[in-house]
């Protein structure tokens, strides 16, 4: 059963159809990566895996059940989903250990003193043990969303959803956030990520899926579909890139 199905799932802003018969399946420890032009609609698909945007119609199921509309269900649900953005959305007045641990406390219930010490075994995993007790602004954008990434595992996740998380960082950071990626994806986390970053995409996915228009236009290999792409969308995307 996959852990993540989208089924026919369409979605409008106004007259923009953003969403257009999307058709998707992520199998548990599989890292799908999704790219394509701005505007293809991929953060928005991103965005509905759990509920963070509505669709229109078409069904999304998680490990077969269909995604709640709202209430605690949702809520439920949301957690076993790990998010990480392109903005960081820490607390700003809370630390960084606070931070990591406020979820598994308030929604999971665990105790402060073993969700304490797991958020330190987090923090060390993803290279900011160091910084536990300063508040986010003392942080740079590359060690915030490492700790972004620490809070989302803290929850125990089902999976773990990724939308351009590099993408707000200076050049010098990226690596070192694609680096925790890497090891996750290693460790046999389900991911679906959001990326410019083709070099991660081919050394890192298991799947490639390449979104234009609001369509899955192609989906493969990333050997396969790096070096031969079926559709001329692709081929066009792929040359566009090739220079930056």
């Amino acid at each position: 059963m996959p852990v993540i199905e989208l089924r026919h799932v369409e979605k409008h802003f106004g007259d923009l159809h953003v969403l257009r018969d999307i058709n998707l399946k992520v199998s548990r420890g599989e890292v799908l990566v999704v790219i394509g032009p701005s505007g293809s609609g991929k953060s928005t698909m991103c965005r509905t895996i759990n509920r963070l945007e509505t669709i229109d119609s078409g069904e999304i199921l998680i490990e077969g059940k269909p995604l709640p509309a709202e209430g605690r269900e949702l809520a439920a649900m949301r957690a076993e989903l790990g998010m990480v953005f392109q903005s960081f959305n820490l607390f700003a007045h809370k630390t960084i250990l606070e931070n990591v641990t406020l979820g598994p406390i308030d929604v999971l219930g665990m105790k402060r003193e073993d969700a304490e010490k797991r958020a330190m075994e987090l923090l060390a995993r993803v290279g900011v043990a160091e910084q536990a007790a300063k508040v986010p602004a003392q942080l740079s954008g590359g060690q915030q969303q490492r700790v972004a990434i620490a809070r989302s595992l803290a929850m125990n996740p089902k999976a773990m959803m990724f939308d351009e998380p590099t993408s707000a960082l200076d050049p010098e950071m990226i690596n070192e956030v694609l680096d925790v990626m890497v090891e996750l994806a290693r460790a046999g986390m389900t991911m679906v990520v959001v990326t410019h970053e083709m070099n991660f995409a081919r050394r890192v996915a298991d799947r490639v899926v390449f979104m234009a228009d609001g369509q899955i236009v192609e989906e493969g290999a990333p050997d396969e579909f790096f070096d031969h792409p079926a559709t001329q969308r692709a081929r066009d995307f792929l040359d566009s890139i090739k220079g930056h």
